[in-house]
């Protein structure tokens, strides 16, 4: 994927959210009109709240995942736990706390892509962890089947090509080319009990006069 092609599909990523949050805000603001009325109330009225809750949840995950990111962009790390809280609430994956402190946009943008991959590996659900040590960051998924495609997971290091992907596994196809815009590399690790990525920045790059 070109730089190019990743900067379209960014803004397009950043299109789709914007254009989907209002109208999913204006549902969640006249749900609680009702609530507040008095007039609508039951199971029925709770199912809906909590589809719209999860709705805005994942649109606000998308857009930090799938949108724009400068450089120069921070984004707080109790922020972020609160949308992972909610994308995640009662689905067969556990996130667990994000690091607190704020973080580089464009990098928070790459652990989200790598805790979709991590995803692909615990196919029976489990939890997903993230830490950080320094500008070190460590996605690891724990499950009661571990189960890595290998094909995916090759494109995270450059041994698998990456074609005739299924929509479901876009992320593999993108954060390589996320992680080389923000001088970064991906190492894996698979074993019977977890499956990890670590993302690490490149110790030496180009200065933008060379480029």
């Amino acid at each position: 994927m070109s730089h190019h092609s990743d900067s379209l599909a960014s803004l397009i990523g950043s299109r789709i959210c914007h254009d989907l949050i209002s109208p999913i805000g204006a549902v969640s603001n006249g749900l609680e009109l009702l609530e507040l009325s008095g007039t609508a109330k039951g199971p029925e009225l709770m199912l809906v709240a909590e589809s719209v809750a999860n709705a805005n949840a994942r649109i606000q995950f998308f857009r930090l995942a799938f949108g724009m990111a400068s450089t120069d962009q921070l984004i707080g790390g109790d922020e972020v736990g609160s949308i992972l809280s909610g994308v995640y609430k009662g689905g067969r994956v556990s996130p667990g706390p994000f690091p607190t402190g704020d973080h580089p946009r464009a990098v928070v943008r790459a652990v989200l892509l790598a805790m979709l991959c991590a995803e692909q590996a615990i196919p029976h659900g489990g939890d997903v962890s993230v830490t950080r040590d320094d500008d070190r960051w460590q996605i690891v998924a724990r499950g009661s089947r571990i189960a890595p495609d290998p094909d995916l997971w090759g494109i995270l290091t450059g041994t698998a090509p990456g074609a005739n992907l299924q929509p479901a596994a876009v992320q593999f196809l993108l954060l390589p080319d996320i992680l080389a815009g923000i001088y970064m590399k991906c190492e894996t690790q698979t074993s019977d009990s977890a499956a990890e990525i670590c993302l690490s920045p490149v110790l030496c790059h180009p200065h933008p006069q060379d480029i």
